[in-house]
């Protein structure tokens, strides 16, 4: 065997291990669909042990930004107006702008941000922000990794509020032309990987171990084995099978369809628990973002429908309100439901 398959293999073991020695007790998958006539599709599940209270918010342009993280938060005003899906309304988890550009958050253990000195020269934004100021900034992948990797900013952390977990996450931006990016933070530095190939992400190991594993899954027939436990790993190998397996086509309902049915598939049922392996997680949410299309399609566990929104029926214009649609108390909506929404005041994002 070559020196270099022997690394790798070697880099997959390690990757497999710490997987199953280190099991992450927040889980979550995103995969992008692209199809023929320009179709791309980006899906994710939000998967919590605890209850995770989300509701649906429409941000119009031009609205005031901070960081929140004190005197040195970076401000800005938001060139795009987004559908986002809010986590106790503290926190942008993720969404899609009128551009079609989509951001996810996911856990990431292994995530290490830089020191920030609230009294020092660097400017900061809340890591429950990191989401909406690439939604409310960039209309495209590109646009979003040439402004992020100058590094004018500090990504801030801290603790979920009544918990003694901090919060360590990763994210994923994918846009209407098929483009897609990974931001992590690993041992203080920022790493970005952009590559329009970058489908799929889950949780551990650190993106660049997740590629390799796929690698060695690649090589045995999805139709023969696939890994089936809800780790992040094998979470990772069967969207990536999937995802490229679900039929190629341009009409609308099938690829939706098609989509729904591989983060379904790699969600984990509701209800289940194990002390002895806290990795697994149940699905609380998922969404599905046509960027095509531009339509934002979200279902909870609890319920037994699917609503959506369309951006093309939302008014983003500047001074448009701020709107907000409860989805935290298994409230029932049916179809398309932009005119269920009720103005709201904007909620903060959590800070230091």
């Amino acid at each position: 065997m070559k020196k270099s398959n022997i690394l790798k293999s070697v880099a997959v073991f390690f990757a497999m291990f710490f997987v199953t020695l280190f099991p992450e007790a927040y889980t979550c998958t995103r995969v992008v669909y692209k199809g023929p006539g320009n179709t791309v599709i980006t899906a994710r599940s939000m998967d919590w042990k605890d209850e995770i209270d989300a509701n649906i918010w429409i941000f119009p342009r031009g609205l005031e930004r901070d960081g929140n993280v004190g005197k040195n938060s970076v401000k800005w005003v938001s060139k795009y107006g987004s559908v986002i899906t809010s986590a106790w309304d503290i926190a942008t988890t993720d969404g899609i702008n009128e551009k079609g550009l989509v951001a996810n958050v996911l856990w990431l253990v292994e995530s290490e941000y830089p020191k920030f000195d609230p009294q020092g020269a660097a400017k900061g934004i809340a890591i429950s922000a990191w989401a909406q100021y690439v939604l409310d900034n960039f209309a495209t992948v590109k646009e979003a990794v040439d402004a992020l990797k100058k590094e004018d900013f500090v990504i801030v952390s801290d603790y979920i509020p009544g918990t003694t977990t901090f919060s360590t996450l990763h994210l994923s931006v994918s846009d209407a032309s098929g483009d897609n990016a990974i931001f992590e933070y690993i041992n203080g530095k920022l790493a970005i990987h952009h590559d329009p190939s970058y489908t799929v992400m889950t949780n551990s190991p650190v993106f660049e171990e997740q590629l390799a594993i796929n690698k060695y899954w690649q090589s045995i027939p999805g139709t023969v084995m696939l890994p089936g436990t809800n780790r992040a790993a094998d979470r990772y190998v069967r969207a990536s099978y999937y995802i490229n397996a679900i039929p190629q086509t341009a009409d609308v309902q099938t690829s939706l369809a098609s989509v729904f049915s591989v983060i379904r598939n790699c969600s984990v049922p509701f209800g289940i628990s194990s002390e002895a392996e806290p990795n697994i997680s149940s699905t609380r949410w998922r969404s599905v973002a046509d960027q095509k299309n531009l339509v934002y399609y979200f279902e909870t566990v609890k319920t037994p429908n699917t609503f959506w929104v369309d951006l093309k029926k939302v008014n983003f214009s500047k001074n448009a309100p701020v709107k907000r649609l409860s989805a935290s108390k298994n409230e029932i909506y049916s179809g398309e439901a932009s005119q269920s929404f009720v103005p709201a005041k904007p909620f903060v994002f959590m800070g230091i």
